[in-house]
C-alpha cells in the first residue's frame, strides 16, 4: 500500500488523464480536408499528406501499420525535395511500431491518439543495443519502438498537444511475471541521426522508456506532458544516451521512473563503444516520482557524461532530485555537471550520489574499470518537507572530488528533523558555502562562495524555431 505521502502524485496523475482522456473524439476522418494551421519546427517541409489518405481508420481498432508505413514510405521520396510531412488527425489510431524517414515531420492534431498495439506480431525485433550488450530485460534481442528511426537526418515529432498512448499495462504485467523474451519497446527512439525535435505532445503509459534518442546529436524536446502509473516499471521520461547537443526544456513528467535519465552504455560495452553524452541543457522541468529522480546520471555511463547544465526545475514527492548512479566496473567519467535553481517539495534526499550502484549486464565486466566522478556544482536550491539533506557514497579508493554546494536551504520534515545526521558522506571531496542544515565534514565551509554555471551558450540554445504550415 503506498504511504500518505505520496497521494497527492496519484491524484495529479489521475486529474491529468482524465482531462486529456475526456477531450479524446472517436471519430473517424474520412478525407484529407483539414483546417489549415501553423506549428513551430525547426525545418519546414514542401510536401504534406495526411494519414487517411493511405486508408487508416481512426476506430481505435482497426490496424494501420500499414497504413503508417505506406504514408512514410511514399513521403521519404521527398526527402531531397524539401521534406515532407504526415498529419495525424482526430481519431484513435491503432498501430504497431513502424519507421520514420529523412526531413520528415509527424504532426499530431489536437484530439489525435496514436494508441500503441498490443499484439506483439505488430512489434519487429531488433538486436540488443552495441552499448548495452544485452538487453534491459532480456539478454537476447528487443522490440523496436513505437516510433523508430536509424541513421536519418531533421526528423520532428510535434503536434497540438495530440497523444501518443503506449497502453504499457500489457507489458508492464510481462515484465512484472517474468514472461519476457525480449526487452520491452520504448515510446520513441530515434538512432545514428543528426536534428532531432519532439514536442508539443502528451505521452502516456509507454511499455518502458518513454523518449530514447541514442547516437544522436543536435537534439531539441520540449513542451511535453508524460504520464505514467508512479508504480510502472521502468517508464523513464526522457532518456538521452551517447547524445551531444541536447536541450530538453518545458516539460511536465510524472513517472515509475527516473524522470529524466543521461546515460551511455554499460559497462564493459559502454567503454568498448566509447560516446559520450555531452553539451546537454536541461531546463524548466517538473518531476513527480516517488521512487526514482528528477534527474539521473547514469547508472549506465560507461562512456561518460560530461558538461551537463540544469536549471530552474521543481520536483514534488520525488525521492531524490538531480543523482549520480554508478558502480566499480563502470569505467568513464561523470563530470562537468553544473545545476542551479532547483524547487524541491516533498523529498527523501536532496542530494545523492552512489558509488554502488551494481546492476551489470553480465560477469564480463571489469572491476579495475573504476569511474572519475568530479566536478559536480550544485547552488540556488530551496527545499521543503525532506528526510535526507544529503547521502554521498563515493567509491573507496576512488573519491567523489570537486563537489561544490552553495546556497542552500534545506526544511526537514518531522521524520528528517530526528535523524542525527541529515547528511551521510563518505569517499567524497568538496566544499560547500551557505548550505543549511550544516553539510558533512568532507565538504567544508568556505565564504561567500557561487559554485560554478557556465556563462556561455551550448549550440543547440542558439537553434530557433520557424513557423511551418499545412
Amino acid at each position: 500500500m503506498k504511504s500518505s505521502r505520496f497521494q497527492n502524485s496519484y491524484i495529479i496523475f489521475v486529474i491529468s488523464i482524465a482531462v486529456i482522456l475526456g477531450s479524446l473524439a472517436e471519430c473517424r476522418m474520412q478525407n484529407s480536408k483539414l483546417a489549415s494551421f501553423d506549428y513551430p519546427a525547426i525545418n519546414c517541409r514542401k510536401h504534406s499528406a495526411v494519414l487517411t489518405d493511405f486508408g487508416a481508420v481512426g476506430d481505435g481498432k482497426t490496424s494501420n501499420t500499414k497504413a503508417f508505413n505506406s504514408a512514410i514510405s511514399k513521403l521519404s521520396q521527398y526527402s531531397n525535395d524539401g521534406g515532407a510531412q504526415l498529419i495525424v488527425p482526430p481519431g484513435k489510431w491503432l498501430t504497431g511500431s513502424f519507421n520514420l524517414t529523412s526531413h520528415f515531420t509527424l504532426f499530431l492534431q489536437k484530439d489525435a491518439v496514436i494508441l500503441a498495439s498490443q499484439d506483439e506480431s505488430e512489434w519487429p525485433q531488433l538486436p540488443v543495443l552495441p552499448s548495452y550488450g544485452r538487453g534491459r530485460d532480456a539478454p537476447d534481442g528487443r522490440f523496436s519502438s513505437l516510433i523508430f528511426g536509424t541513421n536519418l537526418t531533421d526528423v520532428i515529432i510535434t503536434g497540438n498537444n495530440g497523444t501518443i498512448d503506449g497502453q504499457g499495462s500489457y507489458w508492464w504485467k510481462k515484465f512484472k511475471a517474468d514472461q519476457l523474451k525480449l526487452t520491452r519497446p520504448y515510446m520513441i527512439e530515434i538512432m545514428y541521426t543528426d536534428q532531432i525535435q519532439i514536442s508539443n505532445l502528451t505521452l502516456i503509459n509507454s511499455p518502458s522508456w518513454f523518449v530514447h534518442p541514442i547516437y544522436s546529436s543536435n537534439i531539441i524536446i520540449n513542451g511535453l506532458t508524460i504520464l505514467a502509473p508512479i508504480d510502472s516499471p521502468n517508464t523513464d521520461g526522457i532518456d538521452p544516451d551517447s547524445s551531444t547537443n541536447v536541450r530538453i526544456e518545458d516539460n511536465y513528467i510524472v513517472s515509475g521512473d527516473d524522470c529524466i535519465a543521461i546515460k551511455s552504455g554499460w559497462d564493459q560495452y559502454g567503454i568498448k563503444f566509447g560516446k559520450p553524452s555531452q553539451q546537454i541543457i536541461i531546463r524548466r522541468l517538473t518531476c513527480i516520482s516517488p521512487d526514482s529522480a528528477m534527474i539521473a546520471l547514469g547508472s549506465e555511463m560507461s562512456g561518460g557524461i560530461q558538461d551537463i547544465r540544469v536549471e530552474d526545475i521543481t520536483a514534488i514527492s520525488t525521492q531524490s532530485a538531480v543523482r549520480v548512479k554508478t558502480a566499480v566496473g563502470r569505467g568513464a567519467f561523470v563530470k562537468d555537471i553544473f545545476v542551479k535553481g532547483m524547487n524541491l517539495n516533498t523529498m527523501k534526499y536532496v542530494f545523492w550520489m552512489a558509488g554502488s550502484y551494481g546492476q551489470h549486464a553480465d560477469k564480463g565486466f571489469d572491476p579495475k574499470a573504476l569511474p572519475e566522478i568530479s566536478g559536480i556544482n550544485f547552488r540556488d536550491v530551496t527545499a521543503t518537507n525532506v528526510t535526507f539533506a544529503g547521502k554521498l557514497e563515493g567509491i573507496s579508493n576512488d573519491p567523489f572530488t570537486g563537489i561544490c554546494v552553495s546556497n542552500v536551504n534545506i526544511e526537514m520534515s518531522e521524520e528528517g528533523s530526528k535523524k542525527k545526521l541529515p547528511w551521510n558522506c563518505t569517499d567524497v571531496a568538496g566544499v560547500s558555502s551557505n548550505v543549511s542544515p550544516q553539510p558533512c565534514e568532507l565538504l567544508p565551509e568556505k565564504d561567500k562562495l557561487d559554485c560554478a554555471y557556465p556563462s556561455d551558450k551550448l549550440p543547440i540554445e542558439n537553434v530557433q524555431f520557424k513557423t511551418c504550415s499545412f
